[in-house]
């Protein structure tokens, strides 16, 4: 795959590397945007790792990542696809924008470093990205306006809610709502029971042993995730405190920018 397509010449200017940039972010809001339903389709889970390019020309691909290492330039996430089943459509949508805005930084960075932009070039270079608006503002932005009536809370689980409410006495729509300790551990008592039968929350499939017999639980959703569906390891695992799943780690960016 050619990614570096319409790049800028051997000598460019910084006004090169910039219409470079832009006509890649302009192909980037495109896919996650007009052509969302597009993109959407050609995401799937079911291929191997995946990438979203953005080119010069304004056009945009799906594909696998370059075969040659190290590639031509820098290189978008990987995987994108895995987690678009996993997550909330809206956070997913999301959490690509926010990767595609560090894939585009580090594209024109790259080219800045490869022809020897001195600092003022780099101050101009990154002054003039910076008055853009950057893709996932541009995603947003759309999701905001096609989800407006819907509640921030309404897609809580029973337990974080329960949690929520626990340290929330004082807000009057809760308090109203709260229930009597006996059933809060009525409701413990029946999580516990049903945990050995809790699917992932990426692939759904709820086998006893896991992909590989780990399995590893978001400290924020506390749903359980095979290690293999969110690209974690039983090693890798021992060194996180307090693990995030891709959906919680999105959610508290997307939640802000509303």
């Amino acid at each position: 795959m050619e990614a570096a397509v319409g790049a800028p010449s051997n000598h460019p200017s910084v006004q090169e590397v910039f219409l470079d940039f832009k006509g890649r972010r302009a192909a980037i809001v495109k896919a996650l945007t007009i052509d969302y339903e597009d993109f959407f389709q050609q995401c799937d889970p079911g291929k191997d790792d995946l990438c979203l390019y953005g080119f010069p020309n304004e056009v945009w691909q799906v594909d696998l990542p370059a075969e040659e290492v190290p590639a031509e330039i820098p290189e978008p996430v990987l995987g994108i696809n895995f987690a678009r089943d996993g997550m909330k459509e809206r956070d997913w949508v999301c959490f690509v924008a926010a990767h595609s805005d560090t894939w585009l930084i580090a594209v024109a960075m790259f080219f800045g470093a490869r022809f020897g932009f001195d600092k003022a070039d780099r101050d101009n270079l990154f002054n003039m990205i910076n008055d853009l608006p950057t893709v996932f503002e541009a995603v947003v932005g759309k999701v905001k306006k096609q989800g407006k009536k819907k509640s921030p809370v309404s897609n809580h689980n029973n337990k974080s809610k329960s949690n929520f409410k626990k340290g929330s006495e004082s807000q009057e729509n809760y308090s109203k709502t709260m229930e009597s300790k006996e059933d809060e551990e009525e409701e413990e008592e029946e999580e516990e029971e049903e945990q050995g039968e809790t699917p992932c929350g990426t692939c759904g499939e709820n086998d006893a042993g896991g992909v590989d017999g780990f399995w590893i639980c978001c400290d924020i959703c506390e749903r359980w995730f095979h290690g293999k569906c969110v690209k974690i390891t039983r090693s890798k695992a021992a060194y996180i405190k307090h693990y995030k799943c891709p959906s919680c780690s999105i959610k508290k960016l997307v939640n802000c920018s509303f």
